[in-house]
């Protein structure tokens, strides 16, 4: 792991994305699924995990977002190289080579970890501590026998499944030290299915306030498809509850005001709703998984009456953007959120119009990637697009 960082820590999550043909869940929360299921909308085929974050907790408290969480020293052990030592040999342990430049990649992805005393590459490590990371927070755990080949992982894949009871010792053994997830694969001659996850998106969190212990985060965004929903178990430490929504539901949930979902999660599972089929999103996926993706950190402009939060290509995206955060630096416009909507312009912005949040986006992605997309099932399933 990079020790110079001084801002930011470097974290990975993971988007699980799992169709609903099959599935269970455990039988605490049968009821309450049922109720869910009367109010589900058919459109989509699959559903998304999303994990609520307990209140005490010291980032986003309160939240529901997707497993993940910081890079810890162990995955980027060299004891790693024992565990995929049929795949050390290929470029990125198997994973291939990303066609951004590295000159406009993200510096998480392109520094050179051997000189932190690291072998293992920084595509490899922020996969397995997304996976070790799910794992914990919900006991879903995505590895493959030691003797599969890399290509064998790149259909829609099923969660490891063994007895329950040895499982759950060592998820608590992993959460109690994250160096354990390295002996755990060993005794179970398993590896990180690390081919299985996509590179999605790379989001870097705010500077909130003037405060020094504000913790700030680096993030890799992954994607990965499941066949079918497993055994999902929150932590009730970090995760105090779980829901596999589909996209759609989600974001009704958060307009409803229910929830409580961050705008960069929001952004995500509106672009999902470009997917209404667990195949379609796997294959868009995987198609996609090596074209690279742009670092964005949100910035919330005041207008006059309300506020723009806005992302990189924005027309009102600062120039001078200090994304140390250190001169706290307070950005505003001396327009009304009426006249902004007026008078477009390069928008990449989400705006709340009526208490509802609602993007604003005019701008092609980059690196084959897709826009948010938001559809409004209501109404005869007919697509409402503000791109």
């Amino acid at each position: 792991m990079n020790s110079t960082l001084q801002y930011w820590r470097e974290a990975a999550t993971l988007i699980l994305a799992a169709g609903v043909q099959h599935g269970n869940i455990i039988p605490k929360l049968a009821s309450q699924m049922s109720l869910n299921n009367e109010r589900r909308k058919n459109t989509f085929d699959y559903e998304v995990l999303l994990l609520k974050r307990s209140q005490k907790s010291g980032f986003m408290p309160n939240a529901f977002v997707f497993p993940g969480g910081a890079v810890d020293a162990s995955d980027f052990s060299n004891d790693w190289i024992k565990v995929f030592e049929r795949h050390t040999n290929k470029p990125n342990f198997g994973l291939g080579v990303v066609r951004q430049p590295s000159s406009t990649r993200s510096p998480m992805f392109v520094t050179d970890r051997r000189k932190f005393g690291s072998l293992i590459p920084g595509d490899v490590a922020f996969r397995i501590c997304a996976i070790r990371e799910t794992f914990e927070e919900s006991g879903i755990l995505l590895v493959v026998p030691d003797s599969d080949e890399a290509d064998t992982n790149q259909n829609l894949i099923n969660a490891y499944e063994q007895d329950g009871e040895e499982m759950a010792k060592w998820r608590v053994e992993v959460y109690n030290n994250p160096q354990n997830f390295i002996h755990m694969c060993k005794e179970l001659r398993c590896v990180p299915n690390i081919w299985a996850l996509y590179e999605w998106g790379n989001w870097l969190t705010p500077k909130f306030s003037k405060s020094p212990q504000g913790r700030r985060f680096d993030t890799a965004f992954y994607i990965a498809c499941l066949q079918k929903k497993p055994v999902t178990v929150d932590d009730q430490k970090e995760m105090v509850s779980f829901n596999w929504w589909t996209p759609q539901e989600a974001i009704d949930e958060y307009k409803t005001q229910a929830t409580w979902i961050p705008p960069p999660q929001f952004y995500d599972l509106s672009r999902l709703c470009n997917f209404t089929g667990i195949h379609d999103l796997h294959r868009f996926s995987h198609n996609r998984g090596l074209e690279g993706c742009e670092r964005w950190m949100p910035v919330v402009v005041q207008a006059e009456d309300g506020a723009v939060h806005t992302l990189p290509g924005d027309e009102l995206y600062p120039e001078d953007l200090d994304v140390t955060g250190q001169s706290h630096k307070i950005y505003s416009i001396n327009k009304t959120i009426d006249t902004l909507v007026q008078e477009g312009g390069h928008l990449h912005r989400l705006l709340h119009i009526n208490g509802l949040p609602t993007f604003f986006i005019n701008l092609q992605p980059k690196f084959n990637h897709v826009n948010p997309l938001i559809l409004d099932l209501s109404r005869n399933a007919e697509t409402k697009s503000k791109l």
